[in-house]
Order: C-alpha cells, then sequence, then structure tokens
C-alpha cells in the first residue's frame, strides 16, 4: 500500500502522479504547441504515451526491447533500437523531430560514453528536447526509494536491492541485484550541464529539494 501510494505515476493522489503532473504542465508550458509536434521519444514505450494528458501529432518510440513494437498504434510507431547508437534505423536515420524527449532514461544507458552517444541522437535528431533524468543529491534514491542509497558502498546498494520492497526495481536474487546497480548513475547538475551546454537546465524540486534535472531548448 505505501509502495502505490508514494510510487505510483498511474494512482491519482500519489507522490509519483502528482510530480509528473507538473512536470506535464512545465512541458506544455515550454511547448505548447505540442499536440501539432513530431516527437522522437528516447527510451520511452508506446504505452506510456496513451494516458499522457496530451498526444502529439506523431511519436515515434526508440526501445531495446521486442516487446514495445507490439504496442505500437495510429500515431505511434515503436522502433526497437539502441538510442545511444551513432543513428537510428531505417527511414528514421536522417529525419528530424521537432522534438526528442526522454524520461528517466540518461541514468540507465550506461557511463560517460553511452551518455555522450545519447546526447549526440538528441543533437542529431531533434530541433528541440525536453530530457529528464533523475538528480543524484535528493536524500531518496528514485528507483529504489531508499534513503541515501546512491552513496552507499556498492556491496550495500546490492543488499538492499535484494531485500527492499519499495521502489520500481524488484526484488532479486544476487546476480540481478548487481546488474539492476550496475545499470543505475544518477547525475549532478554539473554533469547535465556538460552534455546539454546551450540547454537551460530545469531543476524540478520536492518539498524545496532539487529532485530531477531537464534539459530543454
Amino acid at each position: 500500500m505505501l509502495k502505490t501510494t508514494i510510487a505510483d505515476p498511474s494512482r491519482p493522489g500519489s507522490l509519483a502522479h502528482s510530480a509528473r503532473s507538473r512536470r506535464w504542465q512545465e512541458l506544455l508550458r515550454c511547448f505548447p504547441d505540442l499536440p501539432e509536434m513530431r516527437v522522437l521519444d528516447l527510451g520511452g514505450t508506446p504505452a506510456s504515451w496513451r494516458g499522457a494528458p496530451v498526444r502529439p501529432a506523431q511519436v515515434v518510440t526508440v526501445n531495446l526491447d521486442p516487446h514495445t513494437a507490439r504496442e505500437a498504434e495510429p500515431g505511434i510507431t515503436a522502433v526497437v533500437a539502441d538510442a545511444c547508437g551513432p543513428c537510428l534505423p531505417g527511414r528514421f536515420s536522417a529525419e528530424r523531430f521537432d522534438l526528442v524527449y526522454s524520461n528517466s532514461v540518461l541514468e540507465h544507458v550506461g557511463g560517460h560514453y553511452r551518455r555522450r552517444q545519447f546526447t549526440d541522437t538528441v543533437h542529431a535528431q531533434g530541433t528541440h528536447h525536453w530530457i529528464q533524468t533523475p538528480y543524484r543529491y535528493f536524500p531518496v534514491e528514485p528507483h529504489w526509494l531508499f534513503p541515501g542509497l546512491q552513496w552507499l558502498p556498492f556491496r550495500a546498494r546490492v543488499a538492499v536491492s535484494q531485500y527492499w520492497p519499495l521502489g520500481h526495481i524488484r526484488r532479486a536474487g544476487r546476480a540481478d541485484a548487481v546488474r539492476d546497480v550496475q545499470e543505475v548513475e544518477l547525475l549532478s547538475v554539473t554533469e547535465m550541464r556538460s552534455y546539454f551546454p546551450a540547454s537551460d537546465i530545469w531543476i524540478e524540486r520536492f518539498a524545496g529539494l532539487p529532485k530531477s534535472l531537464v534539459a530543454r531548448k
């Protein structure tokens, strides 16, 4: 029940739902023409757009999970590809979109080199962008909902991932927990600015504290 109240973005009244609603309001303030835009969503899924407050004219999602291709529907195209690749496959490789969008993906791509490839894709494919990632120094780690987890030694983070019941990442055996911990690298404001030097970095706050970062242009 506590997990649902805090972390379920589809549940009205949850903290996650309230945060997502505020983020959508800011997105629409920055891009009021979103309903007419062609949007490239790096790391997203068609399902995530079905419940969106506003549907763009066209959405193309890029995700490594082949199951996302089954979720496509009119107006939403699912491409199974690596958002950190040198370019997108097929007809999308030469296209530019009105907006490149990404939500809580940059911290998962795997190290500085891969993050640089990801941002190269953002700049190459879009006229504008909105790239969100959780802030490293928010006191509660957002994937596990565990206070200060990101600052613990690696071994301690693995132990938490094995047994902690809250958050978005399921409890798992040691091998899977090691993989899950390895796949999350939260970013600081300085790092975000280094990847998006010409962008405005909007700091999303919760209870007055910086909670996530958005590079927008």
